[in-house]
């Protein structure tokens, strides 16, 4: 029987930092869940939805496009 042991790092963020870290998460979700959606793991339709304000009709075709290669880019190392 194997026991999974959570590691913990302590990392110094500025206090603007800790703000916005703090702003970007959601109901439970912890600060790790949410520099993990943050860092990329998430789905550029979320980060999308943190800044409604970068999508209009220009950027539209490129984001779609960026869609693409991120999600080839995270099935190509797994993710």
């Amino acid at each position: 029987m194997c026991a999974q042991i959570k590691m913990t790092k302590t990392i110094s963020l500025s206090d603007e930092a800790y703000d916005i870290l703090k702003r970007m998460k959601t109901g439970k979700e912890s600060f790790s869940d949410t520099i993990k959606k943050l860092a990329g793991r998430g789905k550029l339709s979320e980060i999308l939805d943190l800044y409604p304000e970068i999508m209009d009709k220009e950027y539209e075709k490129s984001a779609k496009e960026l869609r693409k290669k991120i999600d080839a880019r995270l099935k190509d190392i797994g993710l």
